[in-house]
């Protein structure tokens, strides 16, 4: 992977919602009752705004077309059986077709990958670059690709179905037996048929999936034989992995930049290690990121897998989660970083996604302003990737109870439903601050700020590391439970980075140590000018020293990054 010189930032965003302006929201409402977002939503009004808070990708949630209740069969797509359909939407995770994109978001269904081409175009046109999902382990049940190219067979076609496992299968099977789910699987007095069973998504190898299976998908067979010790047929070269590659090359063709690779550990790493390398070898600057959750495999699927960023959800994610609920210190944040060594630049950072519970939800801060301390430690501790998700600049709460998605903190991925948050902020294609309520645009003028902070300055983007908590552990003046403070520095720059997890306005002391000075190559005991960089507020004579301590006042739930420079 080349050097970096940019810190990437994120805007993820579930496409179906983002631009739909119905205001019916009725739960479990169809298409025609509740309405959708279209790519035509995003206008260059719509991008500019998002590029203006310091977006340099954004990722479009739900592109490929995927299974759903809604009835396209006039324009020739198969439809879906509703029982093994989640929501009436349907879930963006069980690809209906991998070359076709989802027709609820076109404005003209027949043109509906025209209209997603314009999309990547005017996007590129406004300074940022496209992330598209890509599903490799699991498809929908009913499977069928009514788009692909020329050439292509369809996944499963020439399946021999009569056997568990076969190398050259692209689904696993339990044959002889029907698919009986341990709950209705009828619609419109139609029982759903599927016979031999297929083994479902989660690796659930068994005729009856429960309700908390991935009962909507099946899992794909990458050639590795689960019931016999998960033995390893890879030579040949799987007929799957080729798939999975004319796919892969098919979309980064389409100029899509990066992909999101969801579950991909799911997926043999060596199958990564033979795909990635052949589709950076026709287009050099596409970049993977990888949906990984277990901390023993990420060097694995770093350096075997060839991916470039890895989700830190286990690791940073739940440790600072655990921080503004009040169940963890705010000194445990060292021991992500110190855990990631070696490896913390190709770490992605966030604090919500489309699987996690919004900040602002009763389920986690139940206020947006508690994660703000967080949402810095985030964004500004390393010189990884930072993402957030749409509205949480907002405040969004997702607290709807929308259908398929009950009310469960989390922004429905299964239904059809639009968010007064994004609405007023969209402002009927304006995209203005006017709607907002004064908390509101408070908000999203401090996420706007610190995530623009991010490539404005390169201590940030590009610059050196240095925690000072095991310093000021036990030092007077400082509440290691409570507050998190750290250095980036980069050439004459150097941020001094401190968050505060209380509830309450506090005074703090700083002890920064003689191998900081040295390690950074800062001038020890000089006068010097600063500035708060989310504030403006300007420092002046004041003395970076090991022999004295940095005194500094933080709000509750707030945090400071100081510039200093030598006079």
């Amino acid at each position: 992977m080349a050097a970096q010189t940019k810190k990437i930032v994120i805007y993820q965003v579930f496409t179906r919602l983002f631009g739909n302006n119905s205001t019916v929201n009725y739960p479990g409402g169809s298409l025609e009752e509740n309405g959708t977002g279209k790519f035509s939503s995003f206008t260059p009004v719509a991008l500019k705004s998002i590029r203006e808070m310091g977006i340099t990708h954004i990722w479009y949630t739900g592109v490929i077309e995927h299974a759903s209740q809604t009835d396209y069969t006039a324009y020739g797509i198969r439809k879906d059986h509703p029982g093994v359909v989640k929501g009436k939407a349907g879930s963006p995770y069980a690809i209906r077709d991998y070359y076709d994109v989802d027709p609820d978001l076109a404005d003209s269904v027949p043109d509906r990958m025209k209209e997603f081409d314009a999309l990547i175009a005017r996007t590129h046109r406004a300074g940022l670059r496209v992330i598209i999902d890509f599903v490799p382990n699991h498809v929908a049940r009913q499977y069928y690709s009514d788009a692909k190219p020329e050439g292509i067979t369809d996944l499963g076609a020439n399946d021999n179905i009569h056997t568990t496992f076969s190398p050259e299968n692209n689904f696993y099977y339990i044959p002889g037996q029907l698919l009986e789910p341990q709950f209705p699987v009828t619609a419109e007095g139609v029982k759903y048929h599927e016979k031999p069973a297929k083994v479902t998504g989660n690796d659930c190898f068994s005729a009856r999936p429960a309700v908390n299976d991935w009962y909507e998908t099946v899992k794909l067979n990458y050639g590795v034989d689960y019931l016999n010790g998960r033995a390893k047929y890879f030579d040949p070269v799987p007929d799957t992995w080729k798939k999975m590659l004319d796919i892969l090359l098919f979309w980064a063709s389409k100029k899509v930049d990066a992909f999101r690779c969801d579950m991909a550990e799911m997926v043999p790493v060596e199958f990564w290690n033979w795909v990635i390398p052949q589709v950076k070898s026709r287009f050099p600057e596409v970049l993977f990121i990888a949906e990984v959750y277990n901390p023993a495999e990420y060097r694995n699927y770093i350096f075997s897998g060839k991916f470039d960023y890895l989700y830190d959800k286990v690791g940073l994610y739940d440790t600072l989660r655990a921080i503004s609920c009040g169940m963890q210190t705010a000194k445990a944040i060292t021991g992500c970083w110190q855990s990631l060594e070696g490896i913390q630049h190709r770490m992605l950072n966030f604090l919500e996604n489309h699987d996690e519970q919004r900040v602002a939800s009763d389920f986690f801060a139940g206020r947006p302003e508690k994660a703000l301390p967080a949402m810095i430690v985030t964004a500004t501790m390393h010189v990884n990737p930072v993402m957030i998700y749409f509205g949480q600049e907002l405040g969004e709460k997702g607290m709807d109870a929308e259908g398929f998605s009950g009310r469960d903190g989390r922004t429905t991925i299964f239904d059809y439903w639009g968010l007064n948050t994004i609405q007023r902020w969209g402002n009927g294609g304006k995209y203005t601050q006017d709607l907002l309520s004064k908390e509101e645009n408070e908000l999203r003028n401090f996420y706007a700020k610190l995530l623009r902070l991010c490539n404005e300055e390169p201590a940030i983007s590009r610059g050196l590391f240095y925690d000072l908590m095991y310093v000021n552990n036990n030092y007077t003046g400082f509440n290691p439970d409570k507050q998190y403070v750290y250095l980036r520095q980069y050439e004459g720059d150097t941020l001094l980075i401190a968050a505060n997890f209380d509830s309450q306005d506090t005074e703090v002391s700083i002890n920064i140590p003689q191998h900081a000075f040295e390690y950074l190559d800062i001038p020890d005991g000089k006068l010097i000018k600063a500035e708060d960089l989310l504030t403006g507020d300007k420092i002046t004579d004041t003395c970076l020293s090991s022999s004295m301590p940095v005194k500094i006042g933080l709000k509750s739930y707030s945090g400071r990054i100081l510039k200093f420079k030598v006079k």
